[in-house]
């Protein structure tokens, strides 16, 4: 009774403390009163027929503020993800509807800017923009379904195939949901836009600044090869939702991306299948076949071993690569361990949507700091193989992986930066990224490596033989390049 009474006594206790509840910085909830500003922020272009993203900026039909830009100070991962956080033209007040308000009037494009906005256009780019760090989406209607599904961001414009014409969408129509948390406080919660093209000589100017449309159906068609004259403009609507700011990524989560790569990824699925059911099939055959053979009745009168008794003294002898097979054993730890950590992370919703760049990052910290535990794996197999050269072994663990990648990266951003896409990473980017290695994963590395190596080997569990077995001559075929390049 006296225990029950203790522990009664500590529920109680812990009962009666005060709880509080906190948000993770940088995805606390925004309020807003009537009438208050609402910045409108744009993040980059991105079109699913190529890879490289552009800034908002990079097509002259998006005019530039009268004050001059400002780039939103980044992460690590939304620099690598291409994003370039800027601040627009808009003008966006809580609560308050505008009509046909003018965003740039008769811009005159030369012939190459003309050009550049037209391939654009025949990319199928989307522009993504952020009201209160919530991405803009497009609505449309499932055609076989008549599902209304959403789609992130909106389309810079049209492309006919059949006629090789070309129309911009000179017109948002800006559609923004709120919530009232009270009388006063409102929260942003959705963030729709419905893109049209419109003729420029049917928008006119009114006295006081805003404009209106004529009715028609002429669309604003550019041509690549000469000067255009755009008018750009937009309106904006205001609704209430029942939607709670907690749940305002519901939509953005559930959505059904038409324009995934579908053809990619089925490609990459059957080509996995197809080898991993050759190879089962193989296996499964050679098996069969040494069972068959172990269990025959005059099994006793053969001397020849064959299988895998043929070749289980030789298993475990240490290869000629021995620091190679310590180094590729190690990245691939570190790998795992990375990608296992992140993918745990995501799933309890630690890596929220909101926190732009936030996975990337994280994955790039992981993968730095997991270099001790990647260390200490190497150096211990490399111990169990009867490798003697450790400090070299130990370096090469640490720049082997990361130095390729790095060095394809580097490659491949002159590229990118000879395209003048936002996905180039700036040079000091690179130089944090360098640093990080260096001057983290490096020591990291090498640290683990030393206690690793410093440990008992592993335990083999069969003994290996003292001579090697002759290995027959391959066929042609076999050849490691070769079957390299098969699979």
């Amino acid at each position: 009774m006296a225990n029950m009474a203790y522990i009664s006594l500590i529920c109680i206790i812990f009962c009666m403390q005060p709880i509080t509840t906190f948000y993770i910085p940088g995805v606390a909830p925004l309020d807003f009163k009537r009438g208050e500003n609402v910045e409108v922020k744009a993040v980059k272009m991105t079109s699913t027929k190529t890879q490289l993203p552009y800034d908002y900026y990079d097509v002259a039909v998006h005019c530039k503020p009268i004050n001059g830009t400002k780039y939103k100070s980044e992460n690590l991962g939304e620099i690598l993800r291409g994003d370039r956080i800027v601040n627009t033209k808009f003008k966006v007040s809580m609560d308050v509807d505008i009509r046909c308000q003018p965003l740039c009037k008769d811009i005159t494009l030369n012939p190459q800017e003309s050009s550049t906005l037209g391939k654009r256009i025949r990319k199928n780019y989307y522009v993504h923009l952020l009201v209160d760090n919530l991405p803009c989406a497009t609505k449309f209607q499932n055609v076989d379904t008549h599902e209304v599904l959403y789609e992130h961001g909106y389309r810079l414009g049209l492309y006919t195939k059949q006629t090789d014409e070309l129309y911009l969408n000179n017109h948002l129509v800006m559609k923004l949901y709120y919530h009232k948390e009270s009388e006063e406080l409102y929260r942003v919660v959705g963030f729709e836009v419905e893109p049209k093209s419109i003729d420029s000589k049917r928008i006119t100017f009114k006295d006081d600044g805003t404009c209106a449309i004529e009715n028609g159906q002429e669309m604003q068609k550019i041509n690549p090869k000469g000067e255009n004259t755009v008018t750009m403009t937009y309106e904006v609507e205001w609704a209430f939702s029942e939607t709670r700011w907690a749940s305002r990524w519901d939509t953005y989560l559930a959505m059904t991306d038409a324009q995934i790569h579908w053809f990619s990824i089925v490609n990459s699925v059957i080509v996995v299948f197809f080898l991993a059911g050759i190879l089962s099939m193989i296996i499964v055959k050679t098996l069969r076949r040494d069972i068959a053979r172990y269990n025959q009745e005059d099994s006793d009168d053969v001397t020849e071993e064959t299988g895998w008794k043929l070749v289980h003294g030789d298993v475990f002898r240490p290869p000629r690569g021995k620091n190679f097979l310590a180094a590729l054993i190690g990245s691939g730890i570190q790998i795992f361990l990375m990608s296992f950590i992140v993918i745990v992370f995501a799933a309890l919703g630690m890596l929220s949507p909101s926190s732009r760049g936030a996975l990337i990052t994280a994955a790039c910290f992981l993968y730095v700091f997991m270099g001790l535990i990647a260390g200490f794996y190497s150096g211990r197999i490399y111990k169990t193989i009867k490798g003697s050269n450790w400090k070299r072994t130990a370096a090469l663990t640490a720049t082997l992986y990361p130095g390729i990648v790095f060095g394809v990266g580097f490659f491949l951003n002159f590229f990118i930066w000879g395209k003048r896409s936002s996905g180039a990473v700036p040079f000091t980017t690179m130089l944090s990224i360098l640093m990080m290695w260096l001057g983290i994963s490096f020591p990291l590395v090498c640290f683990g490596f030393y206690f690793g190596y410093r440990k008992q080997p592993y335990d083999q569990p069969v003994r290996t033989n003292q001579i090697p077995r002759q290995v027959p001559e391959q066929q042609w075929f076999l050849h490691p390049v070769l079957s390299t390049l098969m699979a």
